[in-house]
């Protein structure tokens, strides 16, 4: 397959670049003509910023299935599509050929549709790393159903929140799951949120881990029984028809922790995603038909929706899916995975390459890693150290390393180096791609352009022109998507981050400028956390901040008031860390929690968080003026019980 919009050197990023900004309808007919519509679209874009509405390709008829599996057939029908490398490395490894996966998606969609599943019907995901999880995705997309698929790490509560939202009828899910040494018993927690779910039909189990696990009479039933039922109708008329959507239709929903507790349903569509997903991969990576790409994401999280299934596939590429985590049962899982399956590019996160160099060279012994072309990293800006040890001990000075700066809401990579073509700067996202017109704003919206006297530019990192993947709006609730994004600063697709720019018109992403932490790459609201820990029976209120972490990028700290310690403050510890994990999910638990006997507030009751997070970096000296708050003493207790 070839890729006639794949960027080849400076010069011709240059050109896209400049053509993407001065003519985006044309530059984006001629990429988007590269894909399989059933009928063209009657117009590139529409959009304004103010309501918000974003429109591309309206009118354009597809499936985004097609593009991804059946045209690739003819010519890549025996090529894999997906490898599946088990949590446990001694199990059998699966190769999924474009033939197979096409034959598989086909079956599970008419499972799917044999449950009542209908064009538009939501359908909750919540599966181990299996290959069947891609099956399920893909079979949602094909026949118009909207998927939204949840990580394994979620607890009841936080499943029953989203089905609550999305009104989710269908929930395809398995038994259990294997992650490291670890079994998560998925359908009790899905059998725990679904206790007073009226709207849940139907629930299909896929068999993993042989949990035993309870089965409700017309509710639940099995994935292999279901297949059962299909697989004699392959070859009738009819078997694996396609839903034609337009190019607006939903495509998914992914939840996303907003800076207020409840979460909120980024809503993407067909075209627009298929067409970005796809470009992104293409060049960023600088993907070149035959290689193997392996994205350690979990497809619970967008990096796992657009760069192991939805880019890669569209592309024809082969992409390697890992259920396990790179320390078990050694921190040397990742480099045998490249090892065995001579990987070319790998896509991980920093806290991933932070957690591995604290093992040393031991684990990379042995392990030969030279089938690698390209190395990436998503989730969060990378230190400078790890990027050094990345790009010296797994590329060996030989791959270009791709910093990619992205959102659940952007759909796909939006600022990065271009692998080998642009030039990459340690710690430094670079440049945007085509398409993507980034600007630096102050607190007022005035646009930045004067450097600080550090030489960087520095200001509120927005974005000023619409893209192919971004989002169209929050599921159910179109106002809290304008004013989560757009009424921040008019005009202006505001990111939630603050960034640098140097002279080279190069970014560097400094961090989130609202209430939502990065932790190991994953959104995490502070409202949300703060909430949770307030569900405690003892508690009277609490404050979260993020602090710098070695291994995570940003840590939880945790400032709480309680009516009274029972026991001793570990344990009072470990009641609130158990009901934030039940509340939420363990990856939502603090990583310390201070308890005090008040908190900073303002006179009007404002909780100066700006001072807990000083404090809890260690910044003691730097408080500023604190004699206005209503109690003064407080910043004193808190400053000496640091944790």
């Amino acid at each position: 397959m070839s890729y006639p919009y794949q960027i080849k050197s400076l010069e011709s990023y240059n050109e896209a670049y400049k053509k993407s900004v001065e003519d985006p309808e044309a530059f984006w007919a001629d990429v988007a003509s590269n894909f399989q519509w059933r009928k063209k679209w009657d117009k590139v874009l529409n959009w304004n910023f103010k309501e918000p509405r974003i429109e591309w390709f309206s009118g354009g008829r597809l499936n985004i299935t097609e593009s991804c599996l059946d045209r690739h057939l003819e010519k890549l029908g025996e090529k894999p599509a997906i490898i599946w490398e088990p949590n446990n490395p001694e199990e059998r490894t699966r190769i999924v050929t474009y033939e197979r996966l096409h034959k598989r998606v086909c079956q599970f969609a008419q499972v799917l549709k044999n449950n009542g599943v209908k064009k538009g019907d939501r359908v909750c995901i919540y599966m181990g790393m299996v290959p069947e999880l891609a099956y399920a995705v893909l079979a949602c997309a094909r026949i118009g159903a909207i998927h939204s698929v949840i990580f394994g790490g979620f607890s009841a509560q936080s499943i029953a929140d989203r089905l609550e939202d999305a009104k989710a009828a269908f929930i395809v899910t398995c038994d259990g799951a294997f992650r490291g040494a670890k079994d998560i018993p998925l359908k009790s927690v899905i059998d725990d949120a679904l206790i007073g779910n009226k709207m849940v039909k139907r629930v299909i189990v896929y068999t993993r881990t042989r949990t035993p696990v309870s089965m409700i009479k017309g509710r639940d039933v099995w994935w292999e029984d279901e297949m059962l039922k299909v697989t004699d109708t392959l070859g009738v008329e009819g078997f694996g028809d396609v839903e034609v959507m337009d190019a607006e239709d939903p495509l998914f929903i992914l939840y996303t922790s907003g800076s207020t507790g409840k979460p909120k349903g980024v809503v993407h569509t067909c075209g627009g995603y298929m067409v970005w997903t796809n470009y992104t991969f293409v060049n960023a990576f600088q993907y070149q038909p035959g290689q193997v790409h392996f994205c350690t994401a979990d497809i619970g999280w967008i990096t796992g929706h657009s760069y192991i299934l939805y880019g890669p596939l569209s592309a024809g590429a082969t992409s390697v899916m890992f259920e396990g985590v790179p320390t078990w049962p050694d921190a040397g899982r990742f480099w045998d995975i490249v090892d065995k399956y001579k990987v070319n590019i790998l896509y991980t996160a920093p806290t991933a390459i932070r957690s591995l160099m604290g093992f040393g060279l031991d684990p990379l012994k042995g392990k030969d890693l030279s089938s690698l072309k390209v190395l990436g990293t998503v989730g969060e800006p990378i230190n400078e150290e790890a990027w050094h040890w990345y790009d010296e001990h797994i590329g060996k000075k030989n791959c270009p390393i791709v910093d990619t700066w992205w959102q659940t809401e952007t759909g796909g990579l939006m600022i990065t180096n271009l692998a080998g073509i642009t030039p990459a700067k340690p710690s430094w996202a670079t440049l945007p791609l085509p398409g993507v017109q980034p600007i630096l704003v102050d607190e007022n919206g005035k646009e930045v352009t004067e450097k600080a006297e550090d030489g960087y530019v520095k200001g509120n990192l927005c974005i000023k022109a619409p893209w192919p993947g971004m989002l169209r709006t929050t599921y159910g609730d179109h106002e809290r998507c304008r004013t989560t994004y757009f009424a921040t600063y008019e005009n202006l697709y505001f990111t939630g981050d603050g960034a640098l720019r140097d002279d080279d018109g190069f970014y560097r992403i400094t961090g989130r400028v609202d209430d939502v932490l990065n932790v190991s790459g994953h959104r995490i609201g502070t409202a949300e956390v703060e909430n949770a820990i307030n569900m405690h029976a003892s508690v009277v209120e609490s404050a979260v901040v993020g602090y710098t972490h070695d291994i995570k990028g940003q840590g939880i700290y945790a400032y709480v008031t309680v009516t009274g310690l029972h026991g001793d403050e570990d344990s009072t510890r470990q009641d609130i860390l158990q009901t934030v994990s039940r509340i939420i999910g363990p990856i939502a638990k603090p990583d310390k929690i201070q308890f005090v006997s008040g908190l900073p507030k303002t006179r009007s009751g404002k909780i100066m968080r700006r001072i807990l997070r000083k404090i809890a970096e260690g910044q003691l000296e730097q408080l500023g003026d604190t004699s206005t708050l209503l109690d003064p003493a407080v910043v004193d207790e808190i400053k000496q019980g640091k944790l």
